[in-house]
């Protein structure tokens, strides 16, 4: 069973990039998740052969290849030019489902899950799934705007037919900073994950921080910064959001 987010240790990629050991092995770790020859092979072949292909038949090679790196693929899945897996055998993908151009789907960990993508969904170009040891669950129908990122140190869910508008930002993990003797950097992470309810709508620019739980149909304005709870079909605007009620600050 995958460890649940407070449990998790969180590396950072600096660390095991200057960790003992040769390169090969390192990449294995950080970029394909599996030790062996075969799987590297695996995957540097569908890597060199679909993943910059460009026009029809690229489509067509990705759609054929990256099934065979990914933990499950459903029908009629698009994957974009320069769509970029890492760990790719803890990505899970349902039916119907497009990863437009330049978006990168990293479910890198070794306690974690990884990524699941359910039914009918839509990640527009250029954005980013990033795990790190955490677990990131897209429900069926959720669709994710251009330059979006989602990051899970723990586990951050979004649920059904919710709308991420462009440059969004999901922070499901955060620094310790209570030691003002060391830098920020150097101070233990933690992750108390983000839920998002079904039928949100989150507006373009918006940041949700760690810790954050979203209920269903809630409309989190343009540029918000979500720091706290918001109730199900309530309206946060603001730096730091604040939840209205009737068109007033609540």
């Amino acid at each position: 069973m995958p460890k649940t987010g407070s449990d998790r240790e969180i590396p950072r990629a600096q660390d095991q990039l200057s960790a003992p050991g040769g390169a090969a092995g390192k990449y294995r770790a950080l970029i394909v998740g599996r030790p062996g020859v075969l799987a590297l092979l695996k995957y540097e072949l569908v890597v060199m052969v679909a993943q910059w292909m460009p026009g029809a038949l690229g489509l067509v090679f990705r759609k054929v290849m990256y099934r065979w790196l990914l933990g499950a693929c459903g029908r009629n899945v698009v994957f974009g030019l320069g769509v970029v897996l890492r760990h790719p055998h803890k990505i899970h993908v349902g039916d119907n489902v497009v990863i437009d151009d330049n978006c990168l789907l990293d479910a890198k960990g070794d306690a974690n899950a990884g990524i699941t993508i359910g039914r009918g969904v839509f990640v527009g170009r250029n954005t980013i799934l990033s795990c790190k040891n955490g677990d990131i669950t897209l429900a069926d129908g959720v669709n994710i705007g251009f330059n979006c990122e989602i990051f899970s140190a723990g586990t951050v869910s979004v649920g059904a037919h919710t709308l991420l508008a462009a440059y969004s930002y999901l922070i499901g993990g955060d620094h310790d900073f209570s030691d003002p003797a060391l830098a920020v950097n150097a101070q233990p992470r933690k992750a108390d994950g983000i839920a998002v309810g079904a039928g949100v709508w989150i507006g373009a620019g918006a940041k949700v921080l760690d810790g954050v739980t979203i209920g269903d149909r809630a409309i989190i304005g343009a540029g918000a910064v979500v720091r706290g709870p918001v109730p199900a079909g309530a309206k946060a605007v603001g730096v730091p959001a604040r939840v209205l009620a009737g068109g007033t600050e609540a």
